[in-house]
C-alpha cells in the first residue's frame, strides 16, 4: 500500500455490523476496526470492478483453482497422447493391408473433415459404415 495520509470520515454503522467487525477483525489479523473497514472496502471495490480477481480472492482459492485446472490439463494431455498412439497403430495396420489410391484418400479426408465439423466431433461408426456400404 502506498504511503498516503488517512482522512477521518464520519461513519455510521448498525450495532450488529460493529459486532461483526469486532468478531472478525482479530481473525483477519487487523489491529483496529479502521483497518478492518479499510480491508473490507478494498475487497468490495475489487469485487465490484472484478477487473483484478487476484486482488480480492484469497490466495488459497486461486491456488486451488489453478491446481485443478493444471491437473485437468495434464490428464487431458495424457489421454490425447494415448489416443494418438492407438490411432497411429490403427492407421499403420490399415495402410499395410488396404489398397487405396491417393485421389480416393484425398477425397475421403475432405469428407471426414466436413463430417467432424458438422457433427462437432461426434462421428458414429454406424454412419461411417452405412456410407462405406452405399459406395
Amino acid at each position: 500500500m502506498t504511503e498516503e495520509n488517512k482522512k477521518r470520515i464520519p461513519l455510521w454503522l448498525y450495532p450488529s455490523t460493529l459486532e461483526s467487525i469486532d468478531r472478525w477483525q482479530e481473525q483477519d489479523n487487523c489491529k483496529s476496526r479502521s483497518e478492518f473497514v479499510e480491508k473490507a472496502v478494498r475487497f468490495y471495490c475489487g469485487y465490484i470492478s472484478a477487473g483484478d480477481a487476484m486482488g480480492f480472492l484469497p490466495t488459497a482459492i486461486t491456488s486451488a483453482v489453478s491446481g485443478a485446472v493444471d491437473a485437468s490439463e495434464n490428464r487431458t494431455a495424457r489421454l490425447l497422447f494415448k489416443l494418438s498412439v492407438e490411432m497411429s497403430i490403427m492407421m499403420n495396420i490399415l495402410a499395410a493391408n488396404v489398397d487405396v489410391d491417393e485421389t480416393t484418400l484425398r477425397r475421403l479426408r475432405g469428407k471426414c473433415v466436413e463430417d467432424v465439423k458438422r457433427s462437432v466431433g461426434t462421428v458414429h461408426f454406424e454412419d461411417v459404415f452405412r456410407f462405406q456400404k452405399e459406395r
